[in-house]
């Protein structure tokens, strides 16, 4: 893709004006890093980074059938949900796959949201569409007129409580209200986020987008927040251990496989759950654990995981050097049988046998 191809989230002039470093990005044009992803990594940790995640997807479904395509297309019950709360959860293709990993917002019975992934953002689309048919429901792709801010770390609750007359400490994990921030009215405020730092994520229309950043980075300077990058938001996210659709997750994995059986339901029926039901009673054949390595060296995306004579019997999904930590890590498929918190792997890296041990997730002790 040509970088005239790319699309530019509302902040982009923001980005350029503190010296962000872009890269194409799902079809966007995103900043990886500004001061460097181990700084703005730690500063996410210790204090608060203030994140342009604009190239997500918001789908609106409206109705009173909504619910039910909900349920009927999500592994995660989504009928457990009140006004004002936020569900992780996946698509489910027939084969019991991952079609993407998604966030349901309640809003009242007849008004939902869904987040989805920039990369999915039209094949979820034509999915949830196409099974629309017959039912009292609306679907519509809000994304191009919406914006997504993510305040994350320590700091970001006393930051953004000089912003708003909302009293942020009422909002529960995986909550959520509608306020004002810097004087922009109907903002979505959540308690949710991608790094295990704590912290927000606003959503906002793409014209308050930018008075809404500045007042961010204004109110944030005394707590020494940052702006940070994709770059850092993978290295958090990793020591968490979540998974990246496109990593970690595909269509071709089940969410038994990566680790995500908290989110599948199978008391309730959807899409593709008689075959994770049936895969649940046998046992997935392999599964996504967490692999620390002593040696510095990084196991990538791809990297084979070999036996003793050399065979690849599983894969990298995502590897990196983590900052908090102090040593490699990494996500790996193995076989379900030498998935225990303890066994030893050896990972082929540019054709060295290099030994990685499973742990337990998260990496980052402590941290959920």
């Amino acid at each position: 893709m040509q970088a005239t191809d790319l699309q530019r989230t509302p902040l982009h002039s923001a980005h350029i004006a503190l010296g962000g470093k872009m890269v194409p990005f799902a079809g966007y044009e995103m900043a990886v890093q500004y001061t460097g992803i181990v700084d703005e990594h730690n500063t996410v940790r210790n204090a608060a980074g203030l994140f342009d995640v604009s190239h997500m997807g918001e789908f609106i479904l409206e109705g009173p059938d909504s619910l039910k395509l909900i349920q009927q297309l999500t592994c995660n019950d989504a009928s457990k949900l009140v006004d004002g709360q936020a569900q992780y959860s996946a698509l489910i293709n027939p084969a019991g796959g991952i079609i993407d990993d998604l966030l349901v917002y309640r809003f009242s019975d007849n008004r939902w949201m869904l987040v989805v992934n920039a990369s999915n953002r039209q094949k979820d689309f034509d999915w949830i569409s196409g099974h629309c048919h017959g039912l009292n429901t609306k679907l519509t792709d809000d994304s191009d007129r919406m914006a997504l801010l993510a305040l994350q770390g320590p700091r970001a609750l006393e930051i953004l409580h000089q912003l708003t007359e909302e009293n942020l400490s009422e909002i529960a994990y995986y909550h959520f209200r509608v306020g004002a921030i810097a004087g922009e009215k109907d903002v979505i405020i959540s308690a949710t986020g991608y790094t295990g730092a704590g912290g927000f994520e606003l959503y906002c229309t793409n014209d308050q987008a930018t008075a809404i950043w500045h007042a961010i980075m204004e109110a944030g300077q005394s707590h020494g927040i940052k702006p940070a990058g994709l770059g850092a938001r993978d290295t958090l996210r990793l020591e968490m251990g979540f998974c990246l659709y496109g990593n970690d997750i595909d269509d071709q994995r089940s969410p038994l496989e990566a680790g995500l059986g908290w989110i599948t339901k199978l008391s309730k029926t959807f899409v593709g759950s008689d075959i994770l039901k049936a895969q649940k009673e046998n046992g997935p054949d392999n599964k996504l654990v967490g692999l620390k390595f002593s040696d510095r060296v990084i196991a990538r995306h791809g990297a084979a995981v070999i036996d003793s004579d050399g065979g690849k019997i599983g894969e990298v999904t995502s590897g990196t050097m983590s900052p908090s930590l102090g040593y490699p890590i990494a996500l790996a498929y193995v076989p379900a049988a030498k998935s225990t918190v303890g066994t030893l792997h050896s990972i082929d890296i540019r054709g060295k046998a290099v030994t990685g041990e499973v742990v337990k997730l998260p990496f980052l002790a402590g941290k959920s």
